[in-house]
């Protein structure tokens, strides 16, 4: 019995039959069993798109084996008798805690929102009748900011293989579509997300693991660099180690551990608005036709040096998705997008944003705390604006022009839409920057310019960022690790959930 990897160009809406005719075709073999390795669209050439698919092919006819071998995550088990709290329960928090559940901590999650059938209830209760839920929104809650998202698991993180495997491994058992393994652009959708992040818990709970949701972390007692209790809104916890994973939006978390010493510096990062077109644009773009079989939606990825003074890049593509009210706080306006797995919405949208500093955003030198507060103000701006979660609007083209022409305004923003002038709303630093990048964004994808922007974008990345170890443990501390997107290291579900895992295993190494 041998195994043999080959590479194969199928039409996009090629089906297993026609892909088991093309390896008997291509080994000629009869007798064979076969994996999908890696599944890529090629669509560099619109007159002929197609998937690049390598697979490993199983059978007594091939001698030799050149199968890569996959890197292992391996956990060890022993039972440590050590009390461990995790805050947060978005995907560096669950994946910290399921791995130290795992290795035989006694593990403890808190999060301050609910679980996630009741965060579902809220958040469509809010984009229903505008009524704001502090504890159940599109940033807390179960499963963090990414549960109500596209669900993207690319990654730009290198050196993260056994993690990644591990992670995409624990979403199929727990009910993801198998493809997400081989897929180059994998995705899961808020819809499968909802399913998978429930059965992950029961999967946490079944190992020992304890949850507390509506769990709100006050303050922390600190002696001697060491965390010794933690203190939250259910009462006093023990903890021989404490890991935090606040995501990017408990701006109070992140006031209070700066007051119990933890380190902080600022950092770049990227603000914006939310771009909007017809999906059909998109697709025309990108393929040349309005629909291609076999294929859900056309995506993309851009970036431009713009004006030589800011990059511009798109971010968080969400094909046939909606824009959604991000904020996490009342009085605060934000967006964000979202998708379900087939993506079959009428419209894509993507974050259109510039890199920058805090303290060019400032015009002085700011710390970690004035950098935080200085981005709410704007997104209070936005709020103003509006009176209400509205999303101040306006077409590219009349962001390019800074004249607006257009009043009748088409989006899946679900709260409604206020014709706005975005580039007096957004700070002047990056006007001219996601000007000149949209000008070219334009001149890359034909349509483009019939699109429209949306809101503030203000969660691409954190303006700050924790000073620690490489495992996470943050400097001046014996016990204390600040993981995910919240420490300014690691953004999206799989990097964020692999600073987790990295910061997990340095602990379990340890003991």
């Amino acid at each position: 019995m041998g195994i043999k990897t080959i590479s194969l160009k199928l039409p996009t809406d090629f089906t297993n039959e026609i892909l088991e005719q093309r390896i008997a075709k291509t080994l000629n073999l009869k007798n064979f069993t076969f994996n999908i390795e890696s599944k890529s669209l090629d669509a560099r050439n619109k007159k002929n798109i197609f998937w690049l698919v390598k697979v490993l092919v199983d059978s007594p006819e091939i001698k030799g084996n050149d199968a890569p071998e996959q890197e292992e995550l391996h956990i060890p088990f022993k039972k440590r008798n050590k009390k461990i709290v995790v805050v947060g329960s978005g995907p560096a928090g669950f994946f910290n805690a399921f791995v130290l559940q795992k290795a035989g901590f006694d593990v403890t999650l808190i999060e301050r929102g609910s679980e996630v059938k009741q965060r579902g209830a809220d958040i469509l209760h809010f984009e229903r009748t505008g009524e704001f839920n502090a504890q159940n929104n599109y940033a807390f809650g179960e499963g963090g900011a990414g549960t109500f998202s596209d669900g993207k698991l690319t990654s730009r993180s290198k050196h993260i293989s056994k993690e990644k495997h591990f992670i995409l491994k624990s979403y199929v058992e727990a009910g993801a579509p198998a493809e997400i393994v081989y897929m180059a652009h994998p995705h899961l959708g808020t819809d499968n997300l909802r399913k998978i992040v429930k059965n992950l818990r029961e999967a946490f709970e079944n190992l020992g693991g304890s949850f507390m949701f509506e769990t709100l972390l006050e303050d922390i007692v600190v002696i001697n660099g060491r965390i010794k209790e933690v203190q939250t809104s259910k009462g006093t916890l023990q903890a021989d180690a404490l890991f935090i994973a606040p995501g990017h939006s408990a701006m109070e978390t992140f006031r209070m551990l700066i007051r119990r010493g933890v380190p902080f510096r600022t950092k770049n990062f990227a603000i914006g608005s939310r771009m909007e077109h017809k999906q059909e644009t998109i697709n025309r773009a990108q393929w040349g036709r309005p629909t291609l079989p076999g294929i859900k939606a056309a995506e993309y990825r851009l970036t431009s040096p713009a004006d030589g003074i800011h990059q511009v890049f798109s971010f968080c593509m969400c094909p046939g998705g909606t824009v959604v009210p991000a904020t996490a706080y009342a009085n605060n306006n934000i967006v964000n997008g979202m998708s379900y797995y087939k993506r079959n919405g009428q419209f894509a949208n993507a974050a259109c944003v510039a890199g920058l500093h805090p303290d060019e955003l400032a015009g002085k030198t700011v710390s970690p705390v004035e950098a935080i507060e200085l981005l709410q103000k704007f997104e209070e701006k936005f709020y103003d604006f509006s009176a209400d979660y509205a999303a101040p609007i306006c077409s590219i083209q009349g962001f390019l022009n800074m004249k607006e022409k257009a009043s009748n305004f088409e989006s899946s923003y679900p709260l409604g839409l206020k014709a706005a002038p975005l580039w007096e709303l957004l700070p002047k630093a990056v006007v001219p920057s996601m000007q000149a990048g949209l000008q070219d964004f334009i001149r890359k994808m034909n349509g483009f310019q019939d699109g429209n922007l949306l809101g503030f974008e203000s969660k691409t990345s954190a303006p700050i960022q924790v000073i620690r170890e490489k495992n996470g443990l943050c400097e001046g501390f014996e016990n204390l690790y600040i993981i995910g997107e919240g420490s300014g290291y690691a953004g999206g579900i799989v990097s964020s959930a692999a600073d987790g895992i990295r910061a997990a295993m340095g602990l379990v190494e340890k003991q």
